[in-house]
Protein backbone atom coordinates (compact mmCIF):
# COMPACT_ATOMS: atom_id res chain seq x y z
CA UNK A 1 0.00 0.00 0.00
CA UNK A 2 0.95 3.91 -0.66
CA UNK A 3 0.83 4.51 3.19
CA UNK A 4 3.58 1.64 4.02
CA UNK A 5 5.41 2.21 0.87
CA UNK A 6 5.84 5.99 2.41
CA UNK A 7 6.80 4.99 5.60
CA UNK A 8 8.94 1.52 5.64
CA UNK A 9 11.06 1.63 2.54
CA UNK A 10 11.77 5.48 1.78
CA UNK A 11 13.58 8.31 3.28
CA UNK A 12 11.10 10.56 4.25
CA UNK A 13 11.06 13.77 6.04
CA UNK A 14 11.19 15.75 8.60
CA UNK A 15 9.63 19.03 8.62
CA UNK A 16 10.03 21.69 11.54
CA UNK A 17 8.77 24.50 12.21
CA UNK A 18 9.75 26.83 15.10
CA UNK A 19 6.62 29.31 15.62
CA UNK A 20 6.97 32.40 18.02
CA UNK A 21 4.79 35.25 18.55
CA UNK A 22 5.66 38.13 20.95
CA UNK A 23 3.59 41.07 22.47
CA UNK A 24 5.20 43.44 24.90
CA UNK A 25 7.51 43.06 27.06
CA UNK A 26 9.28 42.18 31.08
CA UNK A 27 10.48 43.06 34.54
CA UNK A 28 12.62 44.13 37.34
CA UNK A 29 16.04 43.75 37.97
CA UNK A 30 17.22 41.22 40.61
CA UNK A 31 18.48 38.11 41.41
CA UNK A 32 19.16 35.70 38.39
CA UNK A 33 18.62 32.27 38.55
CA UNK A 34 21.58 29.52 38.05
CA UNK A 35 19.10 27.32 36.14
CA UNK A 36 20.89 24.30 34.14
CA UNK A 37 19.70 25.82 31.10
CA UNK A 38 20.46 29.32 31.02
CA UNK A 39 23.79 29.27 30.37
CA UNK A 40 23.94 27.10 27.50
CA UNK A 41 20.67 28.18 26.61
CA UNK A 42 22.15 32.21 26.25
CA UNK A 43 25.18 31.02 24.52
CA UNK A 44 22.99 29.27 22.04
CA UNK A 45 21.11 32.80 21.96
CA UNK A 46 24.19 34.85 21.00
CA UNK A 47 25.55 32.25 18.80
CA UNK A 48 22.54 32.11 16.86
CA UNK A 49 22.31 36.27 16.38
CA UNK A 50 25.80 36.25 14.97
CA UNK A 51 25.06 33.80 12.55
CA UNK A 52 21.66 35.47 11.65
CA UNK A 53 23.21 38.65 11.50
CA UNK A 54 26.23 37.61 9.39
CA UNK A 55 23.21 37.12 6.84
CA UNK A 56 21.20 39.93 7.21
CA UNK A 57 20.95 42.21 4.79
CA UNK A 58 22.56 46.18 6.04
CA UNK A 59 19.12 47.52 7.33
CA UNK A 60 17.20 44.87 8.22
CA UNK A 61 15.21 43.96 11.34
CA UNK A 62 16.43 40.63 13.24
CA UNK A 63 13.88 39.17 15.65
CA UNK A 64 13.61 35.40 16.96
CA UNK A 65 12.83 33.32 19.97
CA UNK A 66 16.06 31.63 21.08
CA UNK A 67 14.05 29.91 23.94
CA UNK A 68 11.49 28.46 21.24
CA UNK A 69 14.35 27.19 18.77
CA UNK A 70 16.46 25.53 21.88
CA UNK A 71 12.99 24.31 22.68
CA UNK A 72 12.36 22.77 19.56
CA UNK A 73 16.13 21.36 18.78
CA UNK A 74 16.43 19.65 22.36
CA UNK A 75 12.88 17.44 22.12
CA UNK A 76 14.37 16.55 18.67
CA UNK A 77 17.03 15.41 20.45
CA UNK A 78 15.17 12.78 22.36
CA UNK A 79 14.96 11.19 19.09
CA UNK A 80 18.47 11.76 18.24
CA UNK A 81 21.28 8.62 18.25
CA UNK A 82 24.91 8.39 17.10
CA UNK A 83 26.60 11.30 14.82
CA UNK A 84 23.06 13.52 14.82
CA UNK A 85 22.84 13.74 18.39
CA UNK A 86 26.12 14.69 18.90
CA UNK A 87 25.96 17.59 16.62
CA UNK A 88 22.49 18.83 18.10
CA UNK A 89 23.99 18.51 21.31
CA UNK A 90 27.34 20.66 20.40
CA UNK A 91 25.20 22.83 18.79
CA UNK A 92 23.05 23.73 21.74
CA UNK A 93 25.37 23.77 24.44
CA UNK A 94 24.58 20.43 26.01
CA UNK A 95 27.99 18.27 25.59
CA UNK A 96 28.42 18.18 29.15
CA UNK A 97 24.97 17.23 29.75
CA UNK A 98 22.98 13.70 28.97
CA UNK A 99 19.71 13.56 27.99
CA UNK A 100 18.29 12.95 30.89
CA UNK A 101 19.51 15.69 32.55
CA UNK A 102 18.55 17.87 29.70
CA UNK A 103 14.79 16.50 29.39
CA UNK A 104 14.26 16.66 33.23
CA UNK A 105 15.78 20.26 32.89
CA UNK A 106 13.30 21.47 30.39
CA UNK A 107 10.29 20.27 32.48
CA UNK A 108 11.55 21.81 35.55
CA UNK A 109 11.68 25.15 33.31
CA UNK A 110 8.12 24.45 31.92
CA UNK A 111 7.13 24.59 35.54
CA UNK A 112 8.94 27.64 36.31
CA UNK A 113 7.29 29.57 33.05
CA UNK A 114 4.29 28.16 34.58
CA UNK A 115 4.46 29.15 38.44
CA UNK A 116 4.99 33.10 37.41
CA UNK A 117 1.95 33.79 35.11
CA UNK A 118 0.92 36.57 37.40
CA UNK A 119 -0.23 39.47 35.22
CA UNK A 120 1.33 38.12 31.95
CA UNK A 121 0.63 35.23 29.48
CA UNK A 122 3.41 33.11 29.15
CA UNK A 123 2.86 29.76 26.90
CA UNK A 124 5.78 27.68 25.92
CA UNK A 125 4.48 24.73 23.89
CA UNK A 126 5.36 22.34 21.70
CA UNK A 127 3.30 19.63 18.97
CA UNK A 128 4.01 16.85 16.49
CA UNK A 129 1.96 16.24 13.49
CA UNK A 130 3.04 13.00 12.11
CA UNK A 131 1.85 11.35 9.10
CA UNK A 132 -0.98 9.23 9.70
CA UNK A 133 0.85 5.94 8.67
CA UNK A 134 4.04 6.79 10.76
CA UNK A 135 3.67 4.91 14.46
CA UNK A 136 6.03 6.08 16.65
CA UNK A 137 7.50 4.81 19.67
CA UNK A 138 5.98 4.82 23.08
CA UNK A 139 8.95 6.19 24.62
CA UNK A 140 9.61 9.08 22.51
CA UNK A 141 5.57 10.23 22.75
CA UNK A 142 6.00 9.80 26.90
CA UNK A 143 9.16 11.61 26.88
CA UNK A 144 7.46 14.82 24.57
CA UNK A 145 4.62 15.03 26.84
CA UNK A 146 6.05 14.82 29.88
CA UNK A 147 9.62 17.02 29.35
CA UNK A 148 8.59 19.25 26.60
CA UNK A 149 4.36 19.27 27.18
CA UNK A 150 4.40 18.21 23.62
CA UNK A 151 1.07 16.98 22.03
CA UNK A 152 0.93 14.38 19.12
CA UNK A 153 -1.46 14.03 16.32
CA UNK A 154 -1.85 12.37 12.73
CA UNK A 155 -2.18 14.25 9.65
CA UNK A 156 -2.91 12.52 6.34
CA UNK A 157 0.08 14.42 4.20
CA UNK A 158 -1.23 13.20 0.96
CA UNK A 159 -3.14 16.18 0.74
CA UNK A 160 -0.62 18.92 1.74
CA UNK A 161 -3.13 22.12 1.65
CA UNK A 162 -5.46 20.24 3.92
CA UNK A 163 -3.07 19.52 6.32
CA UNK A 164 -1.41 22.90 6.10
CA UNK A 165 -4.66 23.90 7.55
CA UNK A 166 -5.11 21.71 10.13
CA UNK A 167 -2.05 22.27 11.38
CA UNK A 168 -2.54 26.14 10.83
CA UNK A 169 -5.78 25.84 12.82
CA UNK A 170 -3.63 24.18 15.73
CA UNK A 171 -0.96 26.78 15.90
CA UNK A 172 -3.66 29.63 15.38
CA UNK A 173 -5.69 27.97 18.51
CA UNK A 174 -2.49 27.84 20.41
CA UNK A 175 -1.45 31.76 20.19
CA UNK A 176 -4.66 32.84 20.33
CA UNK A 177 -5.12 33.52 16.77
CA UNK A 178 -1.94 35.71 16.58
CA UNK A 179 -0.28 33.72 14.11
CA UNK A 180 -2.02 32.41 11.26
CA UNK A 181 -1.30 30.83 7.97
CA UNK A 182 2.40 29.68 8.90
CA UNK A 183 2.31 26.30 7.27
CA UNK A 184 2.22 26.73 3.41
CA UNK A 185 4.44 24.32 1.73
CA UNK A 186 4.07 21.02 2.59
CA UNK A 187 5.61 18.41 0.87
CA UNK A 188 3.70 14.73 -0.01
CA UNK A 189 6.39 12.94 1.40
CA UNK A 190 6.27 15.25 4.62
CA UNK A 191 6.52 12.51 7.45
CA UNK A 192 6.39 14.95 10.60
CA UNK A 193 6.16 18.44 11.30
CA UNK A 194 7.62 19.74 14.67
CA UNK A 195 5.85 22.60 15.68
CA UNK A 196 7.35 24.70 19.13
CA UNK A 197 5.52 28.31 20.05
CA UNK A 198 5.91 30.77 22.65
CA UNK A 199 3.26 33.24 23.01
CA UNK A 200 3.88 36.26 25.07
CA UNK A 201 1.65 38.96 26.34
CA UNK A 202 2.57 41.33 29.37
CA UNK A 203 1.45 45.14 30.42
CA UNK A 204 4.02 47.64 31.50
CA UNK A 205 4.71 47.61 35.02
CA UNK A 206 4.05 51.38 34.62
CA UNK A 207 1.93 52.19 31.33
CA UNK A 208 2.62 54.90 28.85
CA UNK A 209 0.05 57.76 28.50
CA UNK A 210 -1.35 57.65 25.24
CA UNK A 211 -1.56 61.54 25.02
CA UNK A 212 2.23 61.95 25.53
CA UNK A 213 2.81 59.75 22.64
CA UNK A 214 3.97 62.09 19.52
CA UNK A 215 6.31 62.09 16.34
CA UNK A 216 9.26 61.86 16.57
CA UNK A 217 12.37 61.11 13.93
CA UNK A 218 14.44 57.92 14.25
CA UNK A 219 17.85 57.76 12.13
CA UNK A 220 18.17 54.78 10.35
CA UNK A 221 21.48 55.76 9.44
CA UNK A 222 23.97 59.11 9.15
CA UNK A 223 22.06 60.82 6.19
CA UNK A 224 18.30 59.18 6.19
CA UNK A 225 15.60 59.30 8.94
CA UNK A 226 12.24 58.04 9.10
CA UNK A 227 9.06 59.74 10.99
CA UNK A 228 7.78 57.22 14.02
CA UNK A 229 5.04 57.79 16.91
CA UNK A 230 7.61 57.86 19.92
CA UNK A 231 6.29 56.34 23.57
CA UNK A 232 7.06 58.98 26.26
CA UNK A 233 7.28 58.93 30.03
CA UNK A 234 9.51 60.52 32.88
CA UNK A 235 10.11 58.71 35.92
CA UNK A 236 12.56 56.53 37.42
CA UNK A 237 13.95 53.59 35.36
CA UNK A 238 17.73 51.15 35.92
CA UNK A 239 20.40 52.35 33.67
CA UNK A 240 23.71 52.11 33.09
CA UNK A 241 25.96 53.84 30.52
CA UNK A 242 28.67 51.21 29.35
CA UNK A 243 31.23 54.28 28.70
CA UNK A 244 34.15 50.96 27.85
CA UNK A 245 31.86 49.46 25.49
CA UNK A 246 30.37 52.66 24.41
CA UNK A 247 26.77 51.61 25.13
CA UNK A 248 23.47 52.79 27.12
CA UNK A 249 21.38 50.16 29.05
CA UNK A 250 17.82 50.43 30.07
CA UNK A 251 15.86 47.42 31.78
CA UNK A 252 11.53 48.64 31.10
CA UNK A 253 10.06 46.26 33.77
CA UNK A 254 6.35 44.33 32.84
CA UNK A 255 3.64 43.51 35.36
CA UNK A 256 5.31 39.69 36.86
CA UNK A 257 8.66 38.59 35.64
CA UNK A 258 9.88 39.26 32.84
CA UNK A 259 11.38 42.64 31.77
CA UNK A 260 12.89 44.43 28.31
CA UNK A 261 16.47 45.47 28.13
CA UNK A 262 17.14 47.94 25.53
CA UNK A 263 20.93 48.03 24.34
CA UNK A 264 21.46 51.61 22.36
CA UNK A 265 25.05 51.68 21.54
CA UNK A 266 26.84 54.69 20.46
CA UNK A 267 26.31 56.63 17.23
CA UNK A 268 28.01 54.75 14.73
CA UNK A 269 28.91 51.62 17.27
CA UNK A 270 26.62 48.92 15.93
CA UNK A 271 28.69 47.14 14.88
CA UNK A 272 31.60 46.94 17.76
CA UNK A 273 28.65 46.09 20.08
CA UNK A 274 27.16 43.01 18.46
CA UNK A 275 30.35 41.66 17.37
CA UNK A 276 31.16 41.01 21.49
CA UNK A 277 28.06 41.18 23.09
CA UNK A 278 27.22 37.85 24.59
CA UNK A 279 26.05 36.56 28.20
CA UNK A 280 28.39 38.13 30.26
CA UNK A 281 27.53 41.59 28.85
CA UNK A 282 24.02 40.74 29.51
CA UNK A 283 24.79 39.84 33.47
CA UNK A 284 27.22 42.62 33.69
CA UNK A 285 24.23 45.25 32.63
CA UNK A 286 22.21 43.45 34.92
CA UNK A 287 23.93 43.67 38.09
CA UNK A 288 25.27 47.11 36.61
CA UNK A 289 21.93 49.00 36.25
CA UNK A 290 21.08 51.97 38.77
CA UNK A 291 18.08 54.06 39.36
CA UNK A 292 17.72 56.94 37.43
CA UNK A 293 15.23 59.72 36.87
CA UNK A 294 15.08 59.79 32.98
CA UNK A 295 12.67 61.32 30.19
CA UNK A 296 12.29 58.30 27.95
CA UNK A 297 11.29 58.43 24.64
CA UNK A 298 10.94 54.86 23.03
CA UNK A 299 10.03 54.02 19.39
CA UNK A 300 6.30 52.59 18.99
CA UNK A 301 6.03 50.11 16.68
CA UNK A 302 5.15 46.48 15.21
CA UNK A 303 7.97 43.89 13.51
CA UNK A 304 7.38 40.72 12.06
CA UNK A 305 10.53 38.26 11.18
CA UNK A 306 10.07 34.89 9.09
CA UNK A 307 13.43 33.33 7.95
CA UNK A 308 14.29 29.64 7.26
CA UNK A 309 16.98 28.08 9.59
CA UNK A 310 17.90 25.63 7.29
CA UNK A 311 21.65 26.66 6.38
CA UNK A 312 22.13 28.73 9.66
CA UNK A 313 22.09 25.45 11.49
CA UNK A 314 23.87 23.59 9.17
CA UNK A 315 26.59 26.58 9.62
CA UNK A 316 26.40 26.07 13.40
CA UNK A 317 27.56 22.42 13.02
CA UNK A 318 24.23 20.69 12.61
CA UNK A 319 24.69 18.90 9.53
CA UNK A 320 23.89 15.30 9.89
CA UNK A 321 20.07 16.25 11.17
CA UNK A 322 19.54 17.37 7.40
CA UNK A 323 20.87 14.27 5.14
CA UNK A 324 19.49 11.09 4.04
CA UNK A 325 21.75 9.22 6.59
CA UNK A 326 19.88 11.11 10.04
CA UNK A 327 19.75 8.75 12.68
CA UNK A 328 16.12 9.95 14.37
CA UNK A 329 15.68 6.27 15.27
CA UNK A 330 14.37 7.09 18.55
CA UNK A 331 11.21 8.25 16.69
CA UNK A 332 9.69 5.27 15.21
CA UNK A 333 11.60 2.02 13.66
CA UNK A 334 9.61 2.26 10.94
CA UNK A 335 11.18 4.73 8.48
CA UNK A 336 13.99 6.82 8.08
CA UNK A 337 13.83 10.82 8.80
CA UNK A 338 15.82 13.67 8.34
CA UNK A 339 14.98 17.44 8.67
CA UNK A 340 13.51 18.92 5.65
CA UNK A 341 13.31 22.62 6.06
CA UNK A 342 13.58 24.63 9.31
CA UNK A 343 11.17 27.95 9.84
CA UNK A 344 10.79 29.98 12.61
CA UNK A 345 8.52 32.78 12.79
CA UNK A 346 8.34 35.56 15.37
CA UNK A 347 6.15 39.15 15.94
CA UNK A 348 7.00 42.37 18.42
CA UNK A 349 4.59 44.70 19.34
CA UNK A 350 5.57 47.50 21.48
CA UNK A 351 3.19 49.68 22.48
CA UNK A 352 1.44 52.14 25.84
CA UNK A 353 -0.09 48.64 27.12
CA UNK A 354 -3.45 49.61 28.54
CA UNK A 355 -5.56 52.38 29.48
CA UNK A 356 -5.29 52.21 33.18
CA UNK A 357 -3.04 55.11 34.46
CA UNK A 358 0.47 55.45 34.90
CA UNK A 359 1.35 54.41 38.23
CA UNK A 360 3.29 57.93 39.37
CA UNK A 361 5.10 56.02 42.17
CA UNK A 362 6.29 58.27 45.48
CA UNK A 363 9.67 58.26 44.60
CA UNK A 364 8.73 59.05 41.01
CA UNK A 365 7.16 62.21 43.29
CA UNK A 366 10.32 63.18 45.11
CA UNK A 367 12.96 63.63 42.43
CA UNK A 368 13.73 67.56 42.39
CA UNK A 369 16.47 67.10 39.35
CA UNK A 370 16.04 67.95 35.89
CA UNK A 371 15.33 64.50 33.79
CA UNK A 372 17.84 62.94 32.30
CA UNK A 373 17.17 62.65 28.82
CA UNK A 374 17.04 58.74 27.21
CA UNK A 375 15.84 58.81 23.05
CA UNK A 376 15.99 55.49 21.46
CA UNK A 377 16.30 57.55 17.85
CA UNK A 378 18.14 54.83 15.98
CA UNK A 379 19.59 51.43 15.37
CA UNK A 380 19.35 49.58 19.32
CA UNK A 381 18.99 45.84 20.38
CA UNK A 382 15.88 44.62 22.20
CA UNK A 383 15.93 41.45 25.16
CA UNK A 384 13.39 39.77 26.27
CA UNK A 385 13.98 38.23 29.94
CA UNK A 386 12.34 35.75 32.18
CA UNK A 387 14.17 36.54 35.32
CA UNK A 388 13.01 33.90 37.53
CA UNK A 389 14.76 31.20 35.18
CA UNK A 390 17.24 33.34 33.17
CA UNK A 391 15.62 32.81 29.95
CA UNK A 392 16.13 35.05 26.90
CA UNK A 393 12.52 34.57 25.38
CA UNK A 394 13.25 37.27 22.99
CA UNK A 395 16.05 38.96 20.95
CA UNK A 396 17.10 40.98 18.03
CA UNK A 397 18.26 43.99 16.58
CA UNK A 398 15.37 46.87 15.29
CA UNK A 399 17.39 49.04 12.81
CA UNK A 400 13.74 50.22 11.44
CA UNK A 401 11.11 50.26 12.93
CA UNK A 402 8.68 51.22 10.60
CA UNK A 403 9.37 48.23 8.46
CA UNK A 404 6.75 45.51 9.07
Amino acid sequence: MECQTHCTNEDVNALLFVVVWADDHHSEHGQHSNHLLSTPNADFAFALYKALNAKAADGDNIFYSPLGISTALAMLSVAARGETHSQLFTVLGYSSLNQTQVNEAYEHLFRMHGDNQKNMELDVGNALALRSCLNPLETFQNDVRRYYRGEIFKIDFSEPRDAATEINTFIANKTRDKIKDMVQDLDPETAMVLINYVYFKGQWKDPFENELTHKGDFHLNNTTKVKVDMLSRTAVYKTYWDHSRQTRVIILPYKGSTSMMIVLPDEGKMKEVETHIDKNFIRHWQNSVANSFLALDLPKFSISSDFSLDDTLKEMGMTMAFVDSADFSGISDEAKIKISKASHKATLSVTEMGTEASATSFVELIWQTTPLPFTVDRPFLVLILENPSGSILFMGKINNPTAM
